[in-house]
């Protein structure tokens, strides 16, 4: 199989990659790199730098699958320039599933987020509930998700939406809920929750990748799909962090109304199974600070980096 990752390079594309070459399978994984690139050498991995864009570049000549990762990752990331926002995470999707239909793409896997759902009230937040996203970077999902449906008759549209995604990867992330109060519980000893009540559904990266390599295994599991399986308060969390690393918890006043929790029945009856969870990566991010293999750095907060990187240089 040929498979063509999006946003390979990212926090999540960086341990799904290897995951796609142990099946034997070749990648081509493309990105702008603006986080750097820590994929390995690996004789059917072709990684080429480009941005999603420039859509005219992109050739999806011999591909089985794409893997569409790429997007202006989470909400204050996606309100510092709107415009790039939609540019990149609505309208390239949108050419990319048109080039995929030209090209002879037969499967089309894409990364959406179950923010797309607003502030729900309802306690099973299920597919079928309606989408009502409040930042860019929801909107912009919601959207892309729209588009990409209107290909279903003549593509295999496989829509995943993520919970927040927790755990190690070698381009780290320390600004998704597990990892940051992780982080600041190793290196602080003191963990800040702003506000605390709101609820966040999680998933572990190794489910999360483990999920997109099943769904290129089953490419007739065809729709949306939420991906969460552990539904929790921030406070909830870090109080699992401070169990597993001694660390004092200051509670403080947050203007996020952001909270919902996912419904991964629908998942679930496809066959798939979680394998990790929430304490699963607080323990091996522990143990990898611990090693002095992971600590924090500005290029693992995508605000910080894009701010001081991408946005700097116009």
């Amino acid at each position: 199989m040929r498979v063509f990752v999006t946003g390979a390079c990212g926090y999540k594309g960086t341990v799904l990659v290897p995951k796609l070459l142990a099946r034997g399978w070749h990648v081509t994984a493309f990105d702008a790199m603006w986080f750097g690139n820590y994929l390995p050498d690996h004789p059917n991995l072709n990684v080429v730098a480009g941005d999603v864009r420039n859509w005219d570049g992109i050739d999806l000549a011999g591909q089985d699958a794409i893997i569409h990762l790429a997007s202006i990752a989470n909400d204050p990331c996606g309100d510092l320039d709107p415009k790039l926002t939609w540019e990149v995470s609505a309208l390239a999707t949108m050419k990319l599933a048109d080039k995929a239909v030209r090209q002879g793409v037969g499967q089309f896997i894409y990364a959406s987020s179950g923010s797309v759902y607003g502030i729900k009230e309802e306690t099973q937040v299920t597919e079928d509930l309606s989408l009502t996203p409040i930042t860019e970077y929801n909107k912009t999902k919601m959207c892309a998700e729209r588009i990409l449906l209107s290909y279903k008759d003549q593509l295999g549209v496989q829509i995943v939406r993520p919970a927040t995604v927790c755990g190690y990867s070698p381009r780290m992330r320390f600004d998704v809920s597990v990892n940051m109060l992780t982080i600041q519980a190793l290196q602080n000893g003191r963990i800040t929750v702003f506000g605390g009540d709101q609820t966040r559904p999680n998933i572990h990266i190794d489910d999360i990748t483990d999920l997109y390599v099943f769904l290129l295994d089953n490419p007739l599991v065809r729709g949306v799909f939420n991906a969460g399986f552990e539904n929790m308060t921030i406070r909830e969390i870090a109080e699992r962090v401070a169990t597993r690393v001694p660390a004092e918890i200051v509670v403080t006043p947050s203007n996020d109304p952001r909270s919902y929790r996912l419904n991964s029945d629908r998942l679930l009856a496809t066959g798939f199974r979680p394998k990790k969870t929430v304490e699963n990566a607080i323990e091996e991010i522990a143990a990898l600070h611990a090693a002095g293999k992971v600590c924090d750095e500005d290029r693992f907060h995508n605000l910080r980096w894009m701010q001081q990187t991408v946005l700097a240089h116009g």
